[in-house]
């Protein structure tokens, strides 16, 4: 599948109802997953929507490549591997992904997931960051599609989503080093090969609309 093509099969997935994304019939816990994540994960860089693209990006890609996933351990760990970003799981001094993943069984236990699946979605859940190596199908595909998501139109908006509004840090500024960072460090760390294949275009607008925004705002001085 062409890299534009696969773009769109994501896309695609995204634009399904929730309650589509569950095979069929829909198993219960995944509804309570996704509503754990509905109330408690509210932030325009790492809330829902952004659950929502990395759970259908990983499944488009994995497809491509034809790759078989456990969907169970992919959507456990697509909702709920950024909970330790929000209180009260969040611990400032650890990295979130660890923290995520010690804490994500007892989410998990009330809510009929099969637990014997757990190992496989702390793994994908602690290894999903650009700079952890994954070590299972889900993890990888996980990993790729949280990386891509800081690339391309849709990484400039959920680093600017940081911005705050109100005079605090980081202010418009602030995020610059954070998307030099990613666009720096992320697409080497992309590493499926159907990932790979969405890469070069995704680093691409994201180089070219920092190099809009710089000439737009005088090498980002008025920022």
């Amino acid at each position: 599948m062409r890299p534009m093509n696969l773009l769109l099969a994501a896309l695609a997935l995204v634009a399904i109802p929730a309650a589509a994304l569950a095979d069929s019939p829909p198993l219960d816990w995944r509804g309570k997953v996704r509503a754990f994540n509905i109330e408690h994960c509210k932030h325009p860089a790492w809330g829902t929507s952004h659950s929502d693209r990395d759970y259908a990006l990983a499944k488009a890609m994995a497809a491509t490549d034809r790759v078989a996933l456990d969907d169970d351990v992919l959507f456990a760990a697509a909702y709920l591997h950024d909970i330790a970003a929000f209180k009260p799981y969040e611990k400032p001094d650890l990295d979130h992904s660890d923290v995520a993943a010690d804490v994500v069984g007892e989410i998990l236990a009330p809510t009929g997931f099969p637990m014997a699946k757990l190992p496989k979605v702390q793994a994908a859940i602690r290894e999903h960051m650009y700079y952890r190596m994954p070590t299972v199908p889900e993890s990888l595909y996980l990993h790729d599609a949280d990386a891509l998501d800081w690339l391309g139109a849709i990484g400039a908006a959920r680093i600017m989503a940081l911005a705050d509004p109100n005079g605090g840090q980081p202010d418009g500024p602030g995020v610059l080093p954070m998307l030099k960072e990613n666009l720096r460090d992320v697409p080497a760390r992309v590493l499926s090969p159907a990932g790979k294949a969405l890469m070069p275009a995704k680093r691409d607008l994201l180089a070219k609309w920092m190099e809009t925004l710089a000439a737009e705002t005088d090498g980002y001085k008025t920022l």
